[in-house]
């Protein structure tokens, strides 16, 4: 007879994958060092404050621009993009303001009414350099020395510097009403060089205006948003106790009310079309409109209920296909998880396992994050000759700004600047900080892994003590869950830290090709693109493959307690001497699965959607005011899905474990009185059809 106690006691005399072990402590123990030292030469301040052209940071709190907290660029017609902008490449001088300018001026305009009044200049200084008090200098000095602006035009703040405030008034860009100006060479100037300058502002303004209101309706809607999660956890459990006496029932009616609700779902887009068809103007397409703020506006056209009637026929003619065709290993699938519901309700402590992944994930996230902020802060102020001459010999070379007026570079070189440029150094550690943010990230994806491998495998042992039980539940352990936890730890953390190397560094090679994707999407190449999408799919294949063998590998672990490789092994050669048992249960029982976390999201999306809206007249008046109700709604809906994903992630985990144990219960024993089955005879008879389907 196989027992899991036994065959753990024999197994696991000595830590399997020791050497990946030691490998995987130490890697830990330098991430911590890697942390420490990020944390000892970063400076978020340059992340979270912008930097002017003297390296001083604006709005920080104890310096002389402690109430400037807006960048303002004196020529943004030389910055090509808004990209150039944020990352303060933009080749002019740049200073921290209090605020923005509000009025169209020109220095030449300024000195005229200047011999009038001092009002203008009293205005046009705040935009000039600190110290700076000669309104009298020549424009051409001035401009040459970069002492003001040559101009200044309306403009708000965004992402902490002043971008030019366009306004779209019928059809035409303008900036406070104006379509042309002049620059202090009274040169005439258009409003679309502002727009080519900041290329792409106005949609990043729209966007920070949404970002706005949805934390306004996140904070008014924030309690409501948690009764629904809560509800969606209620229905979960609900859903999973039921499964325990009603299985079957339930998941065929599970199958029956989502093909209802599609079916609902396109007969009410096919209206909708329908009645947009015949009205004026609503054949306008969604590309024609662009992007809107308004959602609603998407509604009344036409193409936009065309593509939800096509996404759901696309939907429900995908499931139909699989229950006509797959309608036995269907059955079989709905008995195996009834099985599975009584090993879940005999350890019930497992359902609530995920919430320790998640807060597992959550640390390891949380310190990535912190450590790639501050190896992006890292680095000091690097500072470069800004030639005001487009020849000079000295432009972009490093300079030093306390000793750069006693070099010959301001006399080789009229009026050109040692300002500031980016964040630098030429240590060792500055030179290799993109190694470092490599193995940042290579070191994040093996920690994640190896939290989902911990979670699987600690779960695996925890089901296959209820399979190798000969009688339940009496001879199942005591706190099967913890004494599984407890045996991956301490046994089985180096074949648990291999196998999630192994995916990480398949990951890591996928990271590495989307960003080679990313910078040849201009390119003309045809061949290398063609190259790098036949990678990107080998190895988002390879990905899959390998997280189904580790998926069966850390089962076999917990149930032997032999090393990856060769619980790797096993599970495949197990697995493919059972292949057509596979092909059964595999995607028919995620299938089901899949159905119910969407049945559960979407009962509880409908409930919030009719909340939302105002249609529960019984709590109408408690319903906040909100400027977009998808907010709350989506976030609503996400989230139950992702809970109804974890409760069933345990449910797929069990039925996994119980199937390799069926499969090695089955080729151990036979059924005699000296070798006797420890499946249960219901299980035994769905799984010997499976043999004939």
């Amino acid at each position: 007879r196989f027992d899991l106690k036994q065959n753990n006691e024999r197994g696991l005399d000595g830590c399997t994958d020791v050497f990946c072990c030691v490998i995987f402590i130490i890697v830990i123990l330098g991430y911590i060092a890697l942390g420490t030292v990020a944390w000892l030469h970063g400076d978020p301040r340059k992340v979270i404050y912008p930097t002017d052209s003297y390296g001083q940071f604006c709005g920080q709190k104890g310096t002389p621009n402690a109430k400037k907290s807006i960048l303002f660029y004196f020529n943004i017609l030389k910055c090509a993009n808004p990209a150039v902008l944020i990352n303060l490449q933009c080749p002019t001088t740049q200073m921290c303001v209090s605020k923005c300018p509000d009025r169209f001026a020109t220095y030449t305009d300024m000195q005229l009414q200047y011999q009038i009044t001092a009002a203008p200049w009293e205005y046009y200084r705040l935009f000039c350099k600190p110290g700076f008090n000669n309104p009298t200098k020549p424009v051409a000095q001035v401009l040459r020395d970069e002492d003001c602006p040559s101009m200044i035009v309306p403009s708000r703040p965004f992402l902490q510097r002043c971008f030019p405030d366009f306004i779209t008034l019928n059809g035409t860009l303008t900036v406070a009403k104006r379509t042309h100006f002049k620059d202090a060479l009274d040169k005439a100037r258009s409003v679309t060089e502002l727009r080519d300058a900041a290329n792409g502002i106005t949609g990043l303004v729209d966007a920070k205006e949404v970002g706005m209101k949805i934390v306004e309706d996140y904070a008014a809607s924030w309690n409501w948003i948690l009764i629904g999660l809560v509800i969606a956890l209620v229905v979960s459990l609900i859903f999973i106790l039921l499964l325990r006496f009603t299985a079957g029932l339930l998941l065929w009616f599970t199958i029956i009310a989502v093909i209802l609700v599609i079916a609902y779902g396109i007969w009410h887009c096919y209206l909708e079309f329908s009645l947009l068809r015949q009205q004026p103007g609503a054949d306008v397409t969604i590309v024609d409109i662009g992007f809107q703020t308004d959602v609603t506006v998407y509604l009344h056209l036409s193409q936009t209920w065309l593509i939800f009637l096509i996404a759901l026929c696309t939907i429900e003619a995908s499931i139909l296909i699989i229950l006509i065709f797959l309608r036995k290993r269907v059955w079989i699938a709905i008995a195996l998880l009834r099985e599975g519901s009584k090993a879940v309700s005999y350890i019930m402590s497992t359902l609530f396992y995920p919430i320790i992944t998640f807060l597992l994930l959550a640390i390891c996230i949380s310190y990535f994050s912190v450590t790639s902020v501050f190896l992006a802060s890292s680095g000091d102020a690097i500072y470069k000759v800004m030639a005001a001459e487009p020849n000079c010999m000295y432009a972009n070379t490093t300079c030093d700004p306390e000793t750069f007026n006693k070099t010959n570079v301001s006399k080789t070189c009229p009026g050109a600047q040692c300002t500031f440029a980016f964040y630098g150094g030429e240590t060792p550690y500055h030179r290799y900080l993109f190694i470092l943010q490599l193995s940042n990230l290579l070191i994040f994806l093996w920690l994640v892994n190896f939290i989902i491998a911990l979670g699987q495998c600690t779960l695996a042992g925890a089901f296959a003590s209820y399979y190798w039980a000969r009688r339940k539940p009496q001879d199942i352990p005591t706190c099967p869950l913890f004494s599984s936890f407890s045996r991956a730890i301490r046994y089985h953390t180096g074949s648990l830290a291999f196998g999630a190397l192994i995916l990480a560094l398949v990951q890591m090679a996928r990271v590495i090709l989307e960003y080679l994707d990313s910078k040849l999407k201009g390119a003309s190449n045809v061949a290398a693109r063609f190259l790098l999408c036949c990678l990107k799919c080998c190895f988002w294949c390879l990905e899959r493959f390998i997280k189904f063998m580790n998926r069966n590998a850390y089962i076999m672990i917990a149930i032997y307690g032999k090393c990856f490789c060769t619980s790797a092994r096993d599970a495949f050669c197990l697995l493919m001497r059972n292949v057509v048992r596979v092909a059964v249960l595999d995607r028919v029982t995620d299938f089901l699965l899949f159905l119910g976390k969407v049945l559960i999201a979407g009962s509880v999306g409908v409930i919030a959607f009719f909340f939302f809206t105002h249609k529960i007249p019984i709590v109408q008046e408690d319903v906040p005011t909100l400027h977009y109700y998808w907010v709350p709604l989506l976030t609503v809906i996400f989230g139950s899905y992702l809970i109804a994903h974890g409760f069933f992630s345990v449910y797929a985990m069990c039925v996994d474990t119980l199937f390799l144990c069926f499969c090695e219960d089955l080729e151990r024993n036979d059924g005699s009185p000296e070798k006797p089955f420890l499946m249960s005879a219901e299980l035994h008879s769905i799984l010997r059809k499976t043999e004939h389907h």
